[in-house]
């Protein structure tokens, strides 16, 4: 049974006038009531969380890893096309954000939830952080999840997301180095709500908002990323179930009623 109960301080960076925000218009942190355990996931929808101990045959969580990053869980949509707030749509019993919760918390000491529904998320005891500048999607997400946490890096991922691969976060996580983001590359197309950005990116996006260029992928070209291409994903994940996201109810029926979507 895992129980997440720390919450993190935070404090305002003062960069926020730059974008025209007051400390009482950027104030949107909670502390976050004593933690509630989450129901243990089915072991065959978890993805890599633990090995085994060669010698004993014990299955150990592995090492976190050497770079300081944090987790974030995107969780600000408004759910439109499903129709209610899907991150607590469920899986076999499971809501979608606790599938998140449990595989990002494998990896990450330090876990923040970006939302701007802060009383949804109080049972799972982790801080929260609503965005400082409202109404620009994910965009506005990471960027107040990098102004609040207190690592150099962000790893970010949407909360509807329910086959994330704890193996390639961490390869992802290894890869950060002389560089403001690490992206996952599929062909032509971009992961980049399954993503790394370091604090790095604090000025281009800021210079994004100021803009009004709310797509992330319109800061790629100002700073530096080192991709993580196709190939090397999939020999971590052959069906790359761990970028299958739930925006419609038709998703969630597809993925119940996949046997395939509910093994390996």
């Amino acid at each position: 049974m895992m129980t997440i109960s720390s919450c993190l301080c935070i404090r305002m960076e003062p960069c926020l006038s730059n974008i025209g925000l007051s400390e009482r218009q950027a104030r949107g942190v909670l502390q976050c009531p004593e933690a509630l355990p989450l129901r243990p996931m089915d072991d065959t929808l978890v993805t890599e969380i633990t090995t085994t101990d060669p010698m004993s045959g014990n299955p150990v969580k592995p090492p976190p890893s050497r770079k300081k990053v944090s987790g974030v869980i995107l969780a600000g949509g408004k759910s439109t096309r499903y129709g209610r707030n899907k991150a607590f749509a469920e899986i076999r019993g499971i809501p979608l954000v606790e599938r998140v919760v449990t595989v990002m918390g494998s990896v990450f000491e330090h876990l923040v939830i970006s939302t701007n529904s802060p009383h949804e998320y109080a049972h799972l005891g982790l801080p929260m952080v609503e965005d400082l500048v409202k109404g620009l999607g994910p965009v506005g997400g990471i960027y107040t999840g990098l102004n609040f946490i207190p690592d150099g890096a962000g790893f970010f991922v949407a909360c509807d997301m329910p086959f994330l691969n704890a193996s390639l976060l961490r390869l992802m996580v290894e890869e950060w180095e002389d560089c403001d983001a690490v992206v996952p590359r599929l062909g032509r197309m971009y992961e980049p709500l399954h993503a790394l950005y370091a604090k790095t990116c604090l000025e281009s996006l800021r210079e994004g908002i100021a803009s009004r260029h709310h797509q992330i992928v319109e800061i790629f070209p100002r700073i530096r990323i080192r991709y993580v291409d196709e190939e090397v994903i999939r020999a971590l994940d052959p069906d790359l179930r761990c970028f299958v996201n739930v925006n419609r109810p038709d998703d969630l029926s597809s993925i119940e009623n996949k046997r395939t979507g509910l093994t390996s």
